[in-house]
């Protein structure tokens, strides 16, 4: 079997573009390092306003939303049973830390997640499964 490494193969021109935690963290655009990943709270831009890289042409899906669902929502609830279990506060000081702090943190991890994956993607050259064309009879 020969070794194949294509499928985590970068690319070769990826000289000077951000690494994939700079991306996900600031909402780099993956080929120019632009701040511009982002039209919204957590949606993408259609295209970087710097490079014209076209953002639309990714399919992150929605894989970082499930995960930090889990996530999150652990964190959040072992925290808040912490919490109940050594000083018992009232019930509105649960609402007042834990809704805001579970917002945030959707927020952001889901900008990172989304800007992660999608400069995988493009640093990995990914994009749909194609076949091969089959062999052409003579």
């Amino acid at each position: 079997m020969a070794d194949d490494d294509s499928q985590t193969k970068v690319r070769p021109d990826s000289e000077g573009q951000p690494g994939i935690a700079s991306a996900a963290l600031f909402g780099l655009c993956p080929r120019c390092g632009a701040r511009t990943l982002f039209d919204g709270v957590a949606r993408f831009a259609p295209r970087c306003r710097a490079c014209a890289l076209d953002f639309s042409a990714f399919n992150v899906g929605d894989g970082p939303a499930a995960f930090l669902t889990l996530v999150i929502g652990a964190l959040i609830t072992i925290l808040a049973v912490w919490l109940q279990v050594a000083w018992e506060p009232p019930f509105w000081v649960h609402v007042v830390l834990w809704v805001p702090l579970t917002t945030l943190a959707v927020i952001w991890g889901l900008r990172a997640g989304k800007s992660a994956l999608l400069a995988i993607e493009y640093q990995r050259s990914a994009g749909e499964g194609r076949q091969a064309d089959p062999p052409q009879e003579p």
